[in-house]
């Protein structure tokens, strides 16, 4: 597309020629108005180009390529894994967000705020004890469909070319779904979430050159603190959400973009 301006083009004249209704006559002054001032027609365009060259190198799936429409309709159930996922990602999410009006890390130096905050959801708060559940069984739900997700792409074959980018994103989304489990996994600041923790530092620890490093970067230090259960409030609520569903919204286009691969 070039930068240079067009020679001028007399669309007055181009449109007495034609036999236009008053709503075409409309729509097309509209847009020669704004392509002579935003491009819209050359964009476009560019946009049509685009689509039909990345279309046009994508392979045809098998199932197009040999006819085997009706021999593998017994896989078609877990390629709803995906959207399964998906779905069970957005009510954790806005039950999480609900949540959020509710639940404190705690202010002061005192971590107990947070305990006391999960007590005063579960017990106090009118239908607070179905919302926790709600979010913590979509959590788990979204956790056991993205697993089941990649076995799905490993088992048919889906990974291969020309998808190995997206397979590697799917590797990064399901990492970053086992630290948002993790995550909110110590939020309740509980029996359980202690000792999760102490298991995560020891684990930290363990890292070769960086372990003191890595622990004090996500624990806040060597033992468990308050500044280790504000650092998992900060990366479950406001670092991994961003960033899990940007890179599912790139998953998703590369999906649409590619279209859905077939059993090998």
């Amino acid at each position: 597309m070039s930068l240079e301006r067009k020679d001028d083009y007399d669309h007055k004249a181009w449109m007495k020629k034609k036999d236009l209704t008053p709503i075409e006559a409309t729509f097309l002054t509209t847009l020669i108005w704004l392509d002579k001032r935003l491009r819209i027609v050359d964009y476009l365009e560019l946009l049509e180009t685009l689509y039909y060259r990345v279309n046009l190198q994508m392979p045809k799936s098998h199932t197009e390529q040999y006819n085997l429409d009706n021999k593998f309709w017994y896989w078609y159930p877990l390629y709803t894994l995906g959207l399964f996922s998906t779905l069970a990602y957005v009510v954790a999410a806005i039950s999480g967000a609900l949540l959020g009006f509710y639940y404190s890390p705690a202010t002061t130096g005192d971590p107990t705020t947070a305990y006391n905050s999960i007590e005063y959801i579960m017990r106090d708060l009118q239908f607070g004890f179905m919302l926790r559940s709600v979010h913590r069984w979509a959590a788990q739900v979204m956790v056991a469909a993205v697993f089941l997700h990649m076995l799905r792409v490993y088992f048919t074959g889906a990974y291969k070319e020309p998808r190995e980018l997206n397979w590697l994103l799917g590797i990064v989304l399901i990492s970053l779904t086992m630290v948002f489990g993790y995550t909110g996994y110590l939020l309740p600041w509980d029996q359980l979430a202690f000792w999760a923790g102490q298991i995560g530092v020891e684990m930290s620890l363990s890292v070769p050159l960086a372990g003191e490093w890595v622990a004090q970067l996500l624990f806040g230090g060597f033992t468990l603190s308050q500044a280790t259960l504000q650092r998992m409030y900060i990366l479950h609520v406001f670092l991994l959400p961003f960033v899990v569903t940007t890179l599912i919204a790139i998953h998703i286009g590369i999906v649409w973009v590619q279209g859905i691969a077939e059993p090998h």
